[in-house]
């Protein structure tokens, strides 16, 4: 004969996140945002020169 499935222990947060999933609806899912360095490091290929920098009409 099989074993019983042995019940889980009451934990009350589950019990109220549950409770508010019933009554609200499930959260909208999140989107990760990206880290600042990770967009800042590839929007930026290239360094620009000095020359580039000086220049007086930009730096385009």
């Amino acid at each position: 004969m099989a074993k019983k499935k042995r019940q889980k222990r009451f934990q009350a947060i589950v019990a109220v996140k549950a409770l508010a999933r019933e009554r609200l609806g499930s959260p909208p899912p999140g989107r990760v945002s990206e880290d600042d360095k990770k967009k800042k490091a590839r929007s930026e290929k290239h360094k620009l020169t000095l020359d580039r920098l000086l220049d007086p009409e930009g730096p385009d």
